[in-house]
């Protein structure tokens, strides 16, 4: 939970829930499965194992199609499926059942290392997250949740509209703000992004805010001079708080795919990204580019988008998520 103690936290489902029980900022009692149950990789192995397959080697095609389909990445894919391999070869697996428990711990250990709340330490106050990412990956509609999230904990936030290119987004950002109650840092359009933000952290610092979130213009991931500019807004920074920011947070669409890992390796070098939040993972989303990123980078996954609502910000657990993702009895898509 956030509140400031020594650290603080925004945290996964309790553990005495069940795995696929629903976040409890959620508010609505909607579970991890209903969200992700039409997403790519959930249909792809429901529908893989709900035809009660034969346990022999088409099975281990049918799975590495699947997982394929589902964006979990050739890399990513040919180690899963080639333990499986193994254990199949070696009769470790009774049935069908026992190759997807097989499955399910292999998908566990790939995301149990990135599954991390995201930390908001007391000394490190105002604490600082800058929000990057690509133009339409759901940026500042995930900043207005997340401050959503960081409010109902009793949080003191501030916003700064960091996003000075677009006149839309600052705009955007004051509604956020103002459905929120939070105050929003702004200037005019076209004002330098790390001049807004350095004012921002001032004010923030002068209000006794416990966390400044700043949004920034979307870029795309080969837009050099826009890159170039993150790193400025980090140097900015530094002269009020060298350790500031103390989490940056890029937001990727998670419908995006395999482009995902590019968009990320160039962000990481423009910026040092140190979590991430993968949005837009109901509906058409595949859902396998988390485990694609996960095996590249090792970065933590704070937080998935699971809807429109406010609500819908969800705190992640790998558990949860692979559960949500694989059947739990056969006979049933």
């Amino acid at each position: 939970m956030f509140g400031f103690i020594k650290k603080s936290r925004i945290a996964p489902p309790p553990a005495e829930q069940s795995p696929a029980d629903a976040d409890p900022a959620s508010g609505d009692g909607a579970s991890w499965r209903e969200r992700l149950r039409d997403s790519g990789m959930a249909r792809g192995l429901s529908s893989l194992f709900a035809r009660n397959p034969r346990l022999d080697e088409s099975l281990l095609d049918d799975i590495e199609t699947a997982l394929l389909l589902a964006d979990v990445g050739v890399l990513a894919t040919q180690t899963l499926v080639a333990t499986l391999r193994e254990g199949l070869k070696s009769r470790a697996y009774a049935d069908v059942a026992a190759l997807r428990m097989a499955l399910r711990k292999q998908l566990l250990a790939m995301l149990g290392p990135v599954s991390k709340p995201l930390l908001i330490e007391s000394e490190k106050r105002p604490f600082v997250i800058l929000m990057v990412g690509i133009n339409g990956a759901g940026k500042t509609t995930t900043i207005g949740k997340l401050a959503h999230r960081m409010k109902d904990e009793g949080l003191r936030v501030m916003l700064a509209a960091g996003d000075t290119f677009r006149a839309a987004a600052v705009e955007q950002l004051k509604v956020w703000g103002a459905r929120n109650e939070i105050p929003v840092t702004a200037q005019t359009h076209g004002a330098d992004p790390a001049a807004v933000i350095f004012d921002a952290l001032q004010a923030a610092k002068a209000r006794d805010i416990d966390v400044l979130i700043a949004d920034t213009a979307g870029r795309l991931h080969t837009q050099a001079g826009l890159m170039a500019e993150l790193g400025k807004v980090r140097r900015v920074l530094g002269k009020l708080d060298a350790n500031a920011p103390h989490e940056v947070l890029m937001v990727i669409d998670g419908t995006t795919g395999q482009n995902a890992v590019s968009q990320l390796r160039q962000f990481q070098q423009a910026i040092g990204v140190t979590g991430l939040v993968i949005s837009k993972l109901d509906g058409s989303a595949k859902g396998g580019v988390v485990f694609a990123l996960a095996r590249e980078f090792g970065l933590p996954v704070r937080f998935i988008g699971l809807g429109e609502r406010m609500e819908d910000l969800r705190a992640f657990d790998a558990e949860s998520f692979v559960d949500s993702l694989l059947p739990e009895t056969f006979g049933e898509a």
